[in-house]
């Protein structure tokens, strides 16, 4: 099943994408966002008004906004493929890298990812995201996925400039809508195993990224054990799981994003995630 958060006109609401169509699992089910619904229902509590349904809308009808617009966090993995520890210089770790970004910077599908006026090293970095489903604290590795509500494509857009002012990732990081999420949640059921997705990203058609999810350093299932000992895990909370090497930043000469140019985000099962870059103005 794939689930979307959308707006139409004045309103918002999320629902199950369904023959070209979208059943609005807002409206009938009650529920304010795609969020509580997850904390209220449960994941599988939205199987039942979807099936069989009729959609209320057309797709296009629809502007697809952020998967989770309210995520109550976003968790981060940094240097999380050799690939990329390898072209920033970084040694091996023990334990994943984390830093978190805010609701409010990312966008949804076909919306326009922002390039911040301070910045010209404006990147990217294509994700695998996972969401929670499920909450729970110390969550054993073997239980992890059992808590995933599903999975989605994740642009990690980061502004290198205010990202390497300090050894701390948050600015650059967190710039309004510089990140994009979407266009869906694919349910766990329909994604068997998340370590064998191949992920590409391309920048103006030119493929600039392209792993298999069995190169992450730290699984699914790992990260989602760490995260959950140091703080309960909450349904609706997202985890982006790290970019494989290729960011913009790391070649010769160095590759950014510029105002008028489309980055897309592949993960096969999962969806494409495409975005305009555009400007504040």
């Amino acid at each position: 099943m794939r689930l979307v958060s959308f707006r139409r006109g004045d309103s918002a609401s999320f629902g199950a994408v369904i023959d070209g169509g979208v059943v609005d699992l807002g409206a009938r089910l009650r529920q304010p966002s795609l969020t509580e619904a997850f904390r209220r229902i449960g994941p599988e509590g939205l199987r039942g008004p979807a099936f069989g349904a009729t959609p209320d809308l057309a797709l296009d009808e629809v502007e697809l906004e952020a998967v989770l617009p309210d995520a109550p966090r976003i968790f981060c993995i940094g240097i999380n493929y050799v690939a990329h520890r390898e072209e920033t210089g970084r040694t091996a770790a023990d334990h994943p890298t984390v830093f978190v970004r805010f609701a409010e910077s990312v966008v949804g599908h076909g919306q326009a990812m922002i390039k911040p006026p301070e910045s010209e090293q404006f990147d990217f970095e294509g994700e695998l995201a996972v969401v929670i489903g499920h909450g729970g604290r110390r969550i054993p590795v073997g239980a992890a996925l059992g808590h995933v509500a599903g999975y989605s494509c994740f642009n990690d857009g980061s502004v290198r400039d205010y990202q390497n002012h300090t050894s701390q990732f948050t600015p650059g990081k967190n710039f309004d809508r510089s990140g994009a999420f979407g266009p869906w949640l694919i349910t766990a059921d329909e994604v068997p195993d998340p370590q064998r997705l191949s992920l590409e990203t391309r920048l103006n058609g030119e493929v600039v990224q392209s792993a298999t999810t069995d190169l992450m350093i730290f699984s699914v299932a790992e990260v989602i054990a760490y995260i959950s000992t140091f703080t309960r895990l909450a349904p609706g909370d997202v985890i982006a799981t790290g970019t494989p090497g290729g960011v913009g930043s790391r070649r010769e000469p160095p590759l950014f994003m510029a105002v008028g140019d489309k980055v897309e985000v592949e993960i096969e099962g999962v969806g494409l995630l495409s975005n305009p870059i555009g400007d504040e103005a």
